[in-house]
């Protein structure tokens, strides 16, 4: 049975909406907490003691929100909590969740050490079968390294102390919900896989199962509005992760696209030999396909050009997470109201209820990878991403590969090096993470590399990052793509960064950026150098409108133009090129902004 969660608990929403099991014990609140600038608190005898101060989970030390406030350099950080298994629980096997934790994460329970994990973007288990008795206490102690050098996928997150630029405030230690349940010891469902076919108007459903037992079946069955669609079941005493196919009556077919964003409902269940349930799980699909024909993105079968923002996922009093489910929301309406119809989710694995939302209300989005922290600083040679972005995009993907909403991959962003006669390092990792994407997801468009170095000549989908002000240079620099010779970034020396373009989909993946702070001291400058964007700020809004309109404008009549993404939605920080301010308040007329982008696109017509 469900286990109570205090309604002034912080996040008490359940952390993974697609594959939802009654019971679970959030574990966000207070915990104790100690930082540990030298990283020299497992010699001190940290593991074994209270810790010398407080923390409000799943806010990282450096946000307002966590009670702590601390946004100078921590080397690494300490939590620990006293926790009672639920006696309920009797007879199954405890795991421990962590939605993400940045960076590097060892977690004991009652002194054992019961998992280790890197990356900060990710979520990870602990199996605490044999460690966490039902009605019983268990102590948990959790130390995250943060370290400011080397290599690490940091997303947007400053490796100086402040934050200044396109650069923030860190991110260190737990971010995401901590939660517990209870799995049956036997055999229990995993994170099943939901892949839409639109083609047969099915549901391919895979189902990793932790073990195969005589007998078994596994069971499946598809809902809507009027109850159960269709059902399917199989064995599960012979594969590892058995398929279902889940066939949708033509009568009962309807497919997820921004403008009716259709959810299923999915039951699933694994039987014993006698029928009893072992274990059972709640999801939900949402049937639409991705397309390419020749330079065409087509979203079931149909061009539906992509008003996308730049959304960073910044709070001013969570930082990277959001106070709310409900500001997760928030940021979704904000995006609709502006007439964006997706987001192009930057430098950061956002949390998995956001995807839930855009799931919802049909926001469509691309999955991007915080790879920004491989720079070394050497010549030619100057970007050196390791094994662990790949690890951490596998975990990813693995995580997000069902929600219907997510219609493009973006592992890498803005790497560049020039093209020379050596394969390096970035290179590699280009291609790694490349085919580690069309491995895990076949069905879904990848682009290598946002913006910038282009490496992999078979990537699916071509973009360049252009923040030229003036809508007529804007326009000569976009007027190459109908000879196939789009804009493609390059140092700033002309040497190419990217192998050539090759006809694929194009888009212009950021662009604008306008720096409009109506606040500011005066409109030539900001004098107290507090807020920054791109080009010469606008005199006045109404100039802002018309660059608005007429940068907008020059992609919306290229008929060979896939969609855009403006940059940003919010301010964040001093940088105050949003569309809103940083605390969501109103900033300009949104009605005007929807309007300008409102109007059919070239793309979009027969």
């Amino acid at each position: 049975m469900p286990v109570p969660h205090p309604s002034d608990l912080p996040r008490p929403e359940y952390p993974r909406p697609q594959f939802v099991r009654d019971a679970w014990l959030n574990l966000n609140g207070t915990w104790q907490f100690e930082t540990d600038r030298s990283d020299t608190g497992l010699e001190r005898g940290l593991p074994a003691r209270d810790l010398t101060g407080t923390i409000t989970v799943p806010f990282c030390p450096e946000s307002a929100l966590s009670g702590v406030g601390e946004t100078d350099f921590l080397e690494a950080v300490w939590y620990r909590r006293t926790v009672t298994v639920p006696a309920e629980w009797a007879g199954a096997r405890v795991l421990l969740h962590f939605g993400a934790v940045d960076h590097d994460t060892t977690v004991w329970a009652n002194g054992v050490e019961v998992a280790r994990h890197r990356g900060g973007f990710t979520p990870f288990t602990a199996d605490l079968d044999g460690i966490a008795e039902p009605g019983a206490e268990i102590t948990l102690v959790v130390r995250a390294r943060d370290s400011r050098h080397g290599v690490q996928a940091r997303g947007k997150q400053a490796t100086w102390y402040a934050n200044s630029h396109c650069h923030y405030t860190r991110t260190t230690g737990i971010w995401q919900t901590v939660w517990m349940e209870p799995v049956p010891r036997t055999v229990a469902l995993k994170r099943p896989r939901i892949t839409p076919d639109v083609s047969s108007g099915s549901f391919f459903l895979d189902l990793p199962l932790t073990a195969n037992l005589p007998g078994h079946r596994v069971r499946a069955v598809l809902t809507d509005e009027a109850g159960p669609v269709v059902a399917a079941e199989s064995r599960a005493d012979l594969d590892l992760c058995p398929r279902l196919v889940l066939p949708v009556p033509e009568d009962r077919l309807r497919l997820w696209s921004p403008e009716d964003p259709h959810l299923y409902g999915l039951e699933l269940r694994i039987l014993d030999a006698e029928g009893r349930v072992v274990d059972e799980a709640r999801s939900y699909a949402g049937l639409r396909s991705v397309a390419i024909r020749g330079k065409r993105l087509l979203l079931n079968g149909r061009p539906v050009f992509q008003r996308l923002v730049l959304d960073q996922g910044y709070w001013p009093d969570g930082l990277m997470t959001a106070p709310s489910d409900e500001a997760l929301i928030r940021d979704i309406e904000l995006g609709l109201a502006a007439g964006f119809n997706g987001a192009r989710l930057h430098q950061k694995v956002f949390e998995e209820r956001y995807l839930h939302h855009a799931d919802r209300l049909g926001y469509l989005v691309w999955g991007e990878f915080g790879d920004w922290g491989c720079e070394v600083g050497v010549r030619d040679d100057n970007q050196r991403p390791d094994a662990a972005y790949v690890a951490q995009w596998l975990e990813a993907l693995e995580r997000d590969y069902s929600h219907p909403a997510i219609i493009g991959w973006c592992p890498l962003n803005e790497t560049y090096q020039h093209l020379h006669d050596r394969i390096t390092q970035l290179d590699d990792v280009t291609r790694a993470m490349f085919l580690a994407t069309k491995q895990a997801d076949p069905t879904r468009p990848v682009v290598d590399a946002s913006g910038y170095a282009h490496r992999v000549p078979e990537t699916d989908v071509y973009d360049s990052h252009c923040y030229e002000q003036d809508p007529a240079a804007f326009a000569k620099a976009m007027s190459g793509l109908a000879e196939d010779r789009p804009y493609v970034n390059a140092a700033p020396d002309g040497r190419p960064w990217s192998v050539p373009y090759r006809g694929q989909p194009y888009f212009c993946s950021e662009f604008g950026g306008i720096w409009w702070d109506p606040r500011a001291a005066d409109a030539a400058g900001d004098e107290a150098g507090t807020s920054w964007g791109y080009g010469e700020r606008p005199r006045t809004e109404e100039e802002f409108q018309q660059r608005f309109a007429g940068l907008t404008g020059v992609l919306l009549d290229d008929p060979d133009m896939f969609g855009y993404c403006y940059t940003q939605l919010t301010d964040v920080f001093q940088e105050q090129n949003g569309l809103y301010r940083f605390d969501r308040s109103r900033k300009l007329d949104i009605e005007r902004v929807r309007r300008a982008q409102s109007r059919p696109a070239a793309y979009e017509r027969d």
